[in-house]
């Protein structure tokens, strides 16, 4: 019996996100499989990149620097194997411009800390969160080597989920920020708005494929 969506993800993860992928992207995704690879190893080594840099910044904050440790590790970890999954398949590991998921969700950060910080870990949150769910529905259509990479990886991006929405709640918890809650439900509209709006370009993270 073939999984479902429901089947591969926590309801939890599935209420937080405001929309659910649209046909469309799946149609697109299966259309390019090269570009889905290859900005699926971008989108691991950017979320690396990401974690470092919270560390770096914010060392006063010994959970906060574990949990991005091994969420650093885990990431570039999973850019090899993508890397390795690409070359087996004869497709070049290139640069592509990046989509303007990422860069239309932390153009709303708050400038100062504590609620700067807050606001990184409800957008690392929701990043983790749709590429959970784009593995998921992806799943159904793939070839047996890629459908179980991907669910493997369901696994480990749902705990990235997890620990960035863990961190925003004790932090906002250890400043008084009463508003976490608000800014999860304000973010959780910009990311709907960006996975729902047409898209110029087929990115992992992209929205409507624009017909050519």
């Amino acid at each position: 019996m073939q999984e479902t969506v429901d089947d591969l993800l926590p309801a939890e993860l599935r209420d937080f996100l405001a929309c659910e992928t649209p046909g469309t992207w799946i149609d697109a995704a299966l259309d390019h499989p090269d570009l889905l690879l290859i900005d699926h190893a971008q989108c691991e080594k950017k979320a690396a990149s990401t974690a470092m840099s919270l560390m770096y910044r914010y060392v006063d904050r010994p959970l906060l620097l574990t949990k991005m440790s091994q969420l650093a590790r885990e990431e570039l970890l999973h850019f090899e194997q993508v890397i390795r999954v690409m070359e087996s398949r004869g497709i070049e590991y290139r640069h592509l411009s990046a989509s303007r998921y990422a860069e239309g969700l932390r153009r709303h950060v708050r400038r100062e800390d504590p609620q700067r910080l807050v606001d990184i870990l409800i957008i690392g949150a929701y990043i983790e969160a749709r590429s959970c769910e784009r593995f998921a529905r992806l799943i159904p259509h793939l070839d047996a080597e890629l459908a179980k990479f991907y669910r493997s990886l369901v696994k480990s991006e749902g705990r990235h989920y997890e620990d960035y929405l863990m961190l925003a709640r004790r932090y906002a918890a250890e400043a008084d920020d009463t508003s976490v809650d608000a800014r999860i439900a304000f973010f959780a509209d910009c990311e709907r708005q960006l996975i729902c709006e047409p898209d110029e370009v087929f990115r992992f993270h992209s929205g409507v494929p624009v017909a050519a």
